[in-house]
């Protein structure tokens, strides 16, 4: 049985019999190329996709774009351009980044400018139910009126009062209370709504975008540990007043990534980019890096550690080599597929399947130089990596060139470095290298291979 952590009851909750599950998971402000904190959360979140459904699930994952915001205009008055064009350029370098780090794309990513419309209905129902009023054009919602607000982060409506809030709005009735739509000027982007031109909040976009996509109630909510209060704490709250059903299932959320001790974040001046991550390190270097860390634990920032993966990453590449051995004796892959399953059946725990993963490499390299069977714990490998997201782009490789044309091109190098053609075995080596393949001339003169 599956079983994850609910940020919401503090207590772990079951998932299954194998059924249609849905999850919601916040995404980006396009206003800005993707951080490393961006690709923890993705990668997490994916990750829960591709176990549930290598467990029979099937996995509506939702990933929204906030492609309208005060971040993104300020943004388009900085590079001189449009906010329409910012939200564009940062979607696509969105997209670029996931892919180059081998993510599995979402079901659907809907757009805050695609979901006005519903918005302003969504704002009419709560403001027919007496929940809201209007300053200056905007609207915002009356936390008072929702009587378990602070359910989620435990924070009451007093500590909200006693300035933990930083930025002070003397248009509001009181400081706990949050935009719905806001007034914008005439020059502004902006939408015609009931209450003037304007644009929506933060807040409501994900609310009704979870209902338009998904239904009044999602099984899973996630997001960065960030996102708790106020984000997540007023999604419940407009969208338990609207329909009057609980809103998510069970709330999981992804630890912070930490550089120095410190939050990653834009306000630091301390945000490590994926396209710069990207130029340092492999993607799999990455990805390892993340699911050596429990989600839920903070992610140490640490450019040693990602580069200490890459020896560990050698041996697994070493091992998805197929090496023909016809010795009836068999390498033993059960006891690493069964805690590997159960390691990420506990709450997603990525650091005790990668270790199996790691093991199980280990055991079929010994069994290649034992001349083992190897073939059935390859087969269990590669599940096990398809499910962690790893080598992915060697498995799209070994689509294109098999081990015999690896082998093939590496005799032909023999004959020319024989005959002293020093640049065609180099050309060989090169067109090897762009293929992935990284070539190791031993001292006893024999040449091995591994996948870059």
């Amino acid at each position: 049985m599956i079983e994850t952590y609910d940020s919401f009851s503090r207590k772990y909750k079951k998932l299954g019999p194998p059924k249609k599950i849905n999850l919601y998971v916040c995404g980006i402000t396009t206003s800005d190329y993707c951080h490393l904190g961006h690709a923890f959360s993705s990668i997490i979140f994916e990750i829960l996709d591709r176990f549930l459904s290598h467990q029979g699930f099937e996995v509506y994952r939702v990933q929204n774009f906030t492609d309208v915001d005060d971040k993104i205009l300020n943004k388009s008055i900085q590079e001189g351009t449009s906010m329409k064009e910012v939200a564009e350029k940062y979607t696509k370098a969105f997209f670029e980044d996931m892919d180059a780090l081998g993510i599995k794309r979402a079901s659907i990513y809907p757009k805050a400018t695609e979901e006005i419309k519903n918005i302003i209905s969504f704002i009419l129902e709560l403001e027919k139910k007496e929940l809201t009023y209007i300053r200056n054009n905007s609207v915002y919602f009356k936390t008072n009126k929702f009587n378990d607000y602070g359910k989620l982060s435990g924070r009451k409506l007093d500590d909200a009062k006693t300035g933990t809030r930083i930025n002070v709005d003397l248009e509001k009735e009181s400081q706990e209370d949050f935009a719905l739509w806001k007034s914008v000027k005439s020059e502004e982007p902006g939408w015609e709504s009931p209450w003037g031109l304007g644009r929506p909040g933060w807040h409501i976009e994900c609310s009704s975008m979870v209902i338009n996509t998904i239904g009044e109630t999602v099984d899973i909510h996630g997001g960065g540990i960030d996102l708790i209060f106020p984000h997540h704490e007023n999604e419940i709250a407009q969208s338990e007043s609207l329909t009057g059903k609980k809103f998510a299932n069970i709330w999981m959320h992804n630890g912070m990534v930490k550089l120095s001790g410190e939050k990653m974040s834009k306000s630091l001046g301390n945000l490590i980019t994926i396209k710069e991550a990207l130029k340092k390190f492999d993607s799999d270097q990455i990805r390892m890096w993340i699911l050596s860390s429990h989600y839920r634990s903070p992610l140490i920032y640490s450019e040693e550690l990602i580069s200490s993966q890459s020896r560990p990453l050698s041996r697994l590449r070493k091992s998805l080599k197929n090496i023909e051995n016809n010795n009836i004796k068999k390498t033993d892959c059960s006891k690493e597929k069964e805690t590997f399953i159960n390691a990420l059946s506990s709450d997603l725990n990525t650091p005790v399947a990668l270790s199996q993963v790691l093991l199980l490499s280990k055991k079929i390299n010994s069994g290649n130089n034992e001349g083992h069977d190897t073939s059935e714990a390859r087969e269990a490998l590669n599940s096990m990596l398809s499910v962690l997201g790893l080598c992915q782009n060697i498995n799209e490789f070994k689509k294109d060139i098999d081990d015999e044309g690896i082998k093939e091109l590496i005799n032909k190098r023999e004959y020319y470095r024989k005959n002293k053609e020093f640049d065609k075995s180099d050309q060989i080596r090169g067109e090897l290298i762009e293929k992935g393949v990284k070539l190791i001339d031993k001292p006893d003169g024999i040449t091995d291979w591994e996948f870059i």
